[in-house]
């Protein structure tokens, strides 16, 4: 019998009806501990108060008017995005995948108006995810994305991560018009791009004249402890796309970019019927009113270095469940020795949701203002879980 929802995705056997702070409850009565925070989602965790306030008080005033009028929510968001980062100007989407679609088009379009249109190529690099469009899956090039949906959008480099000689030879070429990159690969297994990396990176950009792409949709706002994770290397992007935690749990994505990066995207040149809508951009407005403030990101990065000295006592109890611990910020993996489906699989036993990713990681993405005891209770639950696997090996 088909199924009446696209079977796309392998779900856990889970229904969640309920959620509040760091915590759902499933259809059964179970509290259940979240760890993945829909995917580095709600960086507010569930149901906050002032998100609910944003978004109710919207709904009550106006849901949804066209981009072809003034919509002041959404300016108001965009004024405090071009405030508190490098861009002079966003756009906003409904997702990240959006996102891509946008940015891909900003660099080309960019070139073109220069009088270059041979410069459209994007270089990418093994590991990456940057959605599932034609042009999500062509960035990352890989064959588990793109198997099956031929023909591919052409126009993208693919580099192995890391090798820089590889990368120096091909910006030389004179079609390239951006490098794209995450700071810290999500879906590739949380690997760091070194903050000397991101300063090379720029660097090199500007020395061949190549626009710089971030894909900040997971490590982004506040997510590494700064508002967003190229902070920390003191650098600043061309273009970056943004989503998930801008919208707290909301359908929400931006990108935001440069005058100059920008130039090209005038009027006609892209649209969005639900993008920057009243309601995406009130509880927008409301997530940025407390994750940009310095107080909150203080308190991130307190909370992440008391979670990842935890995990990294973790590891040690348990050598042949874990290797190592991974990422910056809230935005840490459990690089595993078992299989990592079964320590997410064992999780579920305990009442706690992690999340798989690649190289044989877990993803431990919890919301930004989880409490210290709910950090502590993370622990003792994977500390079950990883004495569960080990016991079944």
């Amino acid at each position: 019998m088909i199924a009446s929802v696209l079977p796309t995705y392998s779900r856990a056997p889970l229904t969640f009806v309920k959620g509040e702070g760091s915590w759902l409850t499933e259809a059964d009565g179970r509290q259940i501990l979240d760890l993945g925070a829909g995917i580095a989602v709600n960086v507010l965790g569930h149901a906050h108060p002032a998100l609910v306030t944003a978004l109710t008080d919207q709904a009550n005033a106006l849901w949804h008017v066209s981009n072809l009028y003034n919509i002041p929510a959404q300016q108001k968001l965009a004024d405090a995005l071009v405030d508190k980062t490098f861009a002079d100007t966003v756009f906003f989407t409904n997702s990240g995948t959006e996102s891509c679609e946008l940015a891909i088009k900003m660099a080309r379009k960019y070139w073109y108006d220069k009088g270059q249109p041979e410069r459209t190529d994007i270089i990418t690099f093994t590991g990456s995810f940057h959605g599932r469009s034609s042009a999500g899956i062509a960035a990352a090039g890989s064959e588990k994305m793109t198997k099956g949906f031929g023909p591919l959008l052409p126009g993208f480099i693919h580099l192995e991560f890391g090798d820089h000689d590889a990368l120096t030879e091909a910006a030389k070429s004179g079609t390239v018009a951006g490098i794209l990159v995450e700071p810290i690969l999500g879906e590739g297994g949380i690997k760091v791009l070194p903050d000397a990396c991101l300063k090379g990176l720029r660097d090199l950009c500007d020395g061949h004249g190549i626009l710089m792409m971030l894909d900040e949709v997971q490590c982004g706002v506040g997510r590494t402890g700064k508002l967003f994770a190229h902070e920390w290397a003191g650098v600043t992007p061309d273009i970056m796309m943004v989503a998930k935690g801008i919208g707290g749990g909301f359908p929400l994505g931006a990108v935001l970019a440069t005058e100059d990066a920008a130039s090209g995207m005038t009027a006609g040149t892209h649209g969005s019927t639900y993008g920057g809508n009243p309601l995406a951009c009130a509880v927008g407005g409301a997530v940025m009113d407390i994750v940009a403030d310095d107080a909150f990101l203080a308190e991130v990065n307190r909370k992440a270095s008391s979670m990842r000295q935890k995990l990294e006592g973790l590891v040690a109890s348990h050598p042949d469940v874990f290797e190592s611990v991974r990422g910056t910020g809230l935005m840490l993996g459990l690089k595993c020795k078992a299989v990592n489906m079964d320590v997410v699989t064992a999780g579920y036993d305990h009442n706690l949701l992690v999340v798989p990713a690649a190289d044989n990681v877990i993803r431990l993405l919890p919301a930004l203002n989880i409490p210290d005891t709910d950090i502590a209770a993370a622990i003792e639950k994977l500390d079950a879980a990883a004495t569960q696997v080990a016991r079944n090996a």
